[in-house]
């Protein structure tokens, strides 16, 4: 009994962990992330570890640690599967449980690993479960198309390891906060060496010259106009309200604004240009074929014969429409996994299996900016954004999100898209201007913060001024040369390095 008491115990406290890590990413009651809660949940994470002296023991504690975690951040899919989709209310909460409980099992492998391969020196075993923890976050943000919301990472947009992610990225920070964690764990037996080191990852930022992670320059500022329509998701497709709604409303807002660039969000126009009613398209771009204003507008193209794609469209004087394709589509919103037709037809989400635009596509260029659109989650992918960094004299001055996450209610959805915009602004130094249907609509810096934002779920304008930057981050400049495969090769030497110290 005693025995037994102990176990429950030490899975309670797992998932507790486990949730004050969700509470960390941006905590229901302001939004706000908070990283020094994060190291303190993975740590305690790290604590059991430390005291484990099973594999299974440590995989359940891993696995119990992450469901909560996962299902802890990402709970406001039932909102789109039940709410807006239709999905009784039982099968959403267990399709939530399942993508939590089975994206956990890569953590749970890794805290596996992590007992079946320590070595006898503390040191070490810090190393080991950063290389493990790493590798855990890069196998969810990537295989089987990735879904890295909710990353450890995303929690630091305002502590003290953000000054890392021009120099290592989002991953990067991930591996710190794990090493981090198993540091603070080990209080008691990593020694003082140990702590020093931990001090001083944490204040390096701090005392760092700025601009030491690769120069940027100023390309001048562009005066910009961001749409909200605030278009109720449940009738945003519905051709007797939401759609004639959304005509009306940002058909009068792109012609009527006098900003030098007009952005409304993804598919602010629900319908295809040649279902548009008679003479719409036609007149949005006689209005952006003269003088010196230039419109991005979220809308679908295609065809039935030619399959069809989440788009933006640029228009500007004096040229042909550009064109953006999304690349990064999301599974069952845009595209249907195979074998999985019977699920979303339980749904009545409107779906569709949707063309792929390629990696790195052309800037829209303007007033002597380049602008790289991304819609929805894609700008959760850096190292898909880092490809546009290839060569510097094209690379993007600005970043421009067009998102819809009316799917997912007035949640926290919204504060963690924001953070992880902010994320890729600190990544390549970068400036995002987002506009949105519900929120948030905001200015980022490129030094990512927020300076000016939209109330959410209001229906307005967001005119401001966001200065656009040129010159490479060392981030920039590594990932866009070999993507994500230094994180995965120094992940794999670290658990290497554990490997032979364990046999020594």
């Amino acid at each position: 009994m005693k025995w037994a008491g102990a176990r429950t115990g030490r899975m309670g406290l797992s998932v507790v962990a486990g949730l004050a890590q969700a509470l960390a990413m941006a905590a229901p009651w302001d939004g706000q992330p908070r990283w020094w809660l994060q190291l303190l949940a993975l740590a305690t994470l790290a604590w059991q570890l430390e005291r484990s002296n099973h594999w299974k023991q440590a995989a359940l504690a891993g696995w119990l640690f992450a469901t909560a975690w996962l299902g802890g951040t990402f709970w406001w899919l039932y909102i789109s599967m039940h709410t807006y989709g239709g999905l009784p209310a039982a099968l959403a909460v267990a399709a939530v449980l399942a993508l939590a409980a089975l994206l956990a099992l890569y953590y749970a492998a890794a805290c596996a690993l992590q007992i079946r391969y320590a070595p006898p020196r503390a040191a070490l075993r810090a190393l080991l479960f950063a290389a493990l923890w790493l590798l855990a976050e890069l196998a969810r943000g990537r295989w089987l198309t990735g879904f890295g919301w909710g990353g450890s990472a995303y929690a630091h947009v305002d502590g003290p390891l953000a000054g890392y992610a021009a120099w290592l990225g989002a991953y990067g920070i991930t591996a710190l906060a794990a090493w981090l964690a198993m540091s603070l764990a080990q209080l008691r037996r990593g020694g003082r060496g140990q702590a020093v080191a931990a001090l001083l990852v944490l204040v390096l930022p701090a005392l760092a010259t700025p601009g030491t992670a690769g120069t940027t320059t100023s390309t001048g500022t562009l005066a910009v106009a961001l749409l909200q329509g605030n278009i109720p998701q449940d009738e945003k497709f519905q051709p007797g309200t939401g759609v004639p709604t959304a005509l009306r409303w940002y058909g009068a807002q792109l012609l009527d604004n006098h900003a030098p660039l007009v952005v409304a969000p993804e598919t602010a126009l629900p319908l295809l240009p040649q279902q548009l009613p008679e003479g719409y398209w036609d007149a949005l771009r006689a209005r952006y074929a003269g003088g010196s204003q230039a419109a991005l507008i979220g809308l679908p193209l295609g065809s039935y014969r030619e399959g069809y794609t989440n788009s933006a469209v640029g228009l500007a004087p004096g040229r042909a429409p550009w064109r953006y394709d999304k690349h990064h589509l999301v599974p069952f919103g845009e595209f249907i996994p195979t074998g999985f037709k019977w699920f979303t037809a339980m749904m009545n989400i409107p779906l569709g299996d949707f063309n792929r635009g390629e990696i790195g596509q052309p800037s829209f260029e303007w007033h002597g900016q380049r602008l790289a659109a991304n819609i929805c989650y894609e700008d959760l992918f850096g190292e898909e954004l880092g490809a546009r960094f290839a060569d510097p004299a094209t690379a993007p001055t600005i970043f421009v999100n067009l998102s819809n996450i009316a799917w997912f209610g007035n949640t926290v959805a919204i504060d963690q898209h924001l953070a992880i915009s902010r994320m890729r602004a600190l990544e390549f130094a970068r400036p995002f201007v987002r506009a949105t249907n519900t929120g948030a609509t905001a200015i980022v810096d490129h030094r990512g913060q927020v300076i000016a934002e939209l109330p959410r779920y209001t229906r307005g304008i967001l005119s401001g001024e966001v200065e656009g930057r040129t010159g490479l981050t060392f981030y920039a400049r590594w990932v866009a040369w070999a993507g994500l495969w230094p994180l995965w090769l120094a992940a794999l030497a670290g658990l290497a390095l554990a490997m032979w110290r364990k046999r020594a």
